[in-house]
């Protein structure tokens, strides 16, 4: 279970994370983001405000189709609901902070997903399987939806694949190592 404190690193990404404040109310974390021309995937988070603030790098942001370069000072906040996506394409390392308000299950969405990526479990573009996503929908759905497939779709796959999934050895949360 992710806690206050604890430090993740995604091998497949490079990303290392630092979950500072992990309260109910918001999660704080520090982030370093290595040079990448790769997106993480295009999501929202439905019910959560996001944001970061760089402290050194840059790193840009596309939200609801606009791009936008935050450098050293800048801050970014992110509604609810927008559908965005980050990379660092700077050639430095990017540091930040990143906040999403309120916290929910965050932290461990993080921390299963970099657990996943250290296993080798997703593919080129930083997504899980099918199977994997169809246990990890009902999970983490109030704090993070990938865009495609659409939602309803989403929850459908997930309703009809879930259980096979679990069957075959799929779980929806992993602990890091």
């Amino acid at each position: 279970m992710a806690h206050q404190g604890q430090s993740i690193h995604n091998p497949d990404t490079g990303q290392r994370m630092t979950f500072m404040t992990l309260t109910e109310d918001a999660l704080e974390l520090t982030s370093a983001n290595p040079p990448t021309e790769r997106a993480e995937p295009r999501h929202m988070h439905p019910n959560q405000e996001s944001g970061a603030h760089v402290h050194s790098g840059c790193l840009t942001f596309e939200v609801e189709g606009e791009e936008r370069r935050v450098g050293p000072g800048g801050s970014i906040t992110i509604p609810a609901g927008a559908v965005h996506t980050f990379w660092n394409q700077g050639p430095e390392e990017a540091h930040s902070t990143q906040s999403f308000r309120p916290a929910l299950r965050t932290a461990e969405f993080f921390e299963t997903y970099f657990a996943l990526a250290a296993s080798g479990e997703v593919d080129d573009e930083g997504m899980p399987g099918l199977l994997q996503l169809a246990v990890m929908v009902p999970e983490f759905g109030d704090e993070m939806r990938v865009t495609r497939p659409p939602w309803p779709l989403q929850r459908v796959l997930a309703a009809v694949l879930g259980p096979i999934g679990r069957r075959r050895g799929y779980r929806a949360t992993r602990e890091l190592a």
